[in-house]
């Protein structure tokens, strides 16, 4: 029987400035703030702690993107850090020239329906240019994201976005835009990220058409910018590091919590309303940098709660909304506002989600009668005639392992969707993949997705959904146990 998994935050001094309200302008009351924050306070211990926990969920996500910034960037030159994952110097993107190697292990949740890029941005020292090559009827969007990991304006085929050089600027950026720029975007943060994601058939024949298009898909900084299409070999780009194993990196590492939370108040202006909560963590932060004693308890409890809140966001359950059948969808994905629930959990389990009308996410781990998804059974997932997830781009599902990465067969096989051309279909028009750790027999091998011995999860992609995904009302199929 399923078995749901308690997962308690706490929140309480999150919530109480969240409903704060006051006629006081925002900048009054923050100053205000600040000029109590006094570190002669003698802090309750428990107070204290309460507000470190909700600052750690608050800041979760930008402090991952302050880590990842560092490690992906740490490269020479654009190509592939470990082996496996597109990286660049800041203000730069790698590129692949195919399917994301399996055994990458940076970004939870990988998918291989599409060709990806990665590059990180510092904004407070450069604009930089996005090349877009004519990618015609091809599905492509480059998802920009700021600090807080929301997206960053429109730019890929659902907006109807022509070939040609963007330019994305920082917050404070007031230059002139040089001619042969297409359009300007402009994030709220200095740190951003770029991922191009482009798709490909699983066909040795698109593979091939591929190749001149994503060659031009390369990023510099502006004073790089000459009006002429840069391209880049990106199948022979180099290679650094070797491969890492097991699950994703601990990128908020609560041991230097406290110091990174101080950067992310310098770093990310607050949105309008969170005056106040940036205050009371300034204010938390004045105390302890002088009370050690308070500072060891407060270390503890940033332990606990990346011990007992974090890995909980693994659980598909704790993400999105119920959807039906025992899966979730996301909700509010890349749009967070002031959601800061599933922004935080979205940065642990499946980070880098693309925004909702770009891209609608359905997840469980759970079968049709509530049992845990495991290789001592076998699945069928059968998709009715006319029961596809409706979309303009593509769906595929996925399978993934306890720790939200690929698992490792025989097939090289993943994912199963619109980039497979052998997908056989019943004489009803139905769909069924099989899903196991065995074969369900040769015949049926063109449709299966291996599955691991243990715990697994699957994952349905829906890219540039129609009315039903966006609307909410497709509702994903029923995951059997086979008799």
């Amino acid at each position: 029987m399923k078995t749901r998994h308690s997962l308690t935050v706490s929140v309480a001094a999150l919530a109480s400035v969240a409903c704060f309200t006051t006629p006081v302008s925002a900048q009054t009351m923050m100053d205000e703030w600040k000029a109590t924050a006094s570190s002669d306070v003698n802090m309750h211990p428990t107070y204290a702690k309460t507000v470190a926990q909700s600052a750690f969920v608050w800041a979760y996500p930008m402090i991952n993107m302050i880590n990842r910034r560092a490690s992906v960037t740490s490269v020479p030159e654009p190509g592939k850090a470990f082996g496996t994952l597109p990286a660049a110097p800041k203000n730069q993107v790698g590129m692949l020239s195919n399917y994301i190697d399996p055994g990458q292990n940076f970004i939870a949740c990988p998918n291989q329906d599409v060709v990806y890029g990665l590059g990180f941005m510092a904004l407070d020292e450069s604009p930089v240019v996005l090349q877009v090559p004519d990618l015609g009827d091809r599905f492509w969007v480059y998802a920009l994201y700021d600090q807080r990991t929301d997206q960053i304006g429109e730019l890929g085929k659902p907006y109807g976005s022509a070939p040609g050089f963007y330019m994305l600027v920082g917050p404070d950026w007031d230059g002139e835009t040089p001619e042969g720029i297409t359009g300007v975007l402009q994030s709220p943060t200095n740190l951003a990220n770029v991922i191009p994601r482009i798709f490909m058939d699983d066909t040795d024949e698109d593979r091939e058409a591929i190749q001149p298009l994503v060659d031009q898909v390369v990023v510099y900084p502006l004073a790089d910018f000459t009006g002429e299409m840069k391209t880049i070999d990106w199948s022979e780009a180099p290679s650094f590091g070797d491969a890492a194993s097991g699950g994703e990196t601990n990128w908020v590492p609560p041991e230097q919590f406290l110091e990174q939370l101080a950067m992310v108040l310098e770093m990310v202006p607050p949105q309008p309303g969170e005056e106040a909560m940036y205050s009371q963590f300034e204010a938390l932060l004045a105390v302890l940098e002088r009370d050690e004693a308070l500072k060891a308890q407060v270390d503890d409890a940033l332990l606990e709660i990346s011990a007992t809140v974090v890995p909980g966001f693994l659980r598909w359950e704790h993400n999105g909304q119920p959807a039906g059948n025992n899966w979730n969808r996301s909700q509010n994905n890349a749009e967070w506002g002031v959601d800061y629930y599933n922004r935080a959990s979205t940065s642990r389990s499946n980070m880098f989600d693309n925004r909702p009308n770009e891209t609608q996410y359905f997840y469980t781990d759970y079968d049709i009668d509530g049992g845990e998804l495991t290789g001592a059974n076998a699945y069928e997932v059968t998709f009715a005639e006319g029961a596809l997830p409706p979309v303009q781009g593509f769906w595929s599902m996925t399978l993934y392992n306890k720790e939200h990465f690929f698992n490792p067969n025989d097939l090289n096989r993943y994912s199963l969707g619109t980039k497979n051309k052998s997908l056989q279909y019943g004489d009803d028009g139905s769909l069924t993949l099989y899903v196991s750790n065995a074969s369900p027999g040769e015949a049926l091998e063109t449709n299966w997705i291996p599955a691991p011995e243990e715990e697994f999860s699957l994952y349905i992609r829906a890219y540039w959904g129609e009315e039903g995904i966006t609307g909410g009302e497709w509702q994903p199929p029923a995951i059997m146990v086979a008799e």
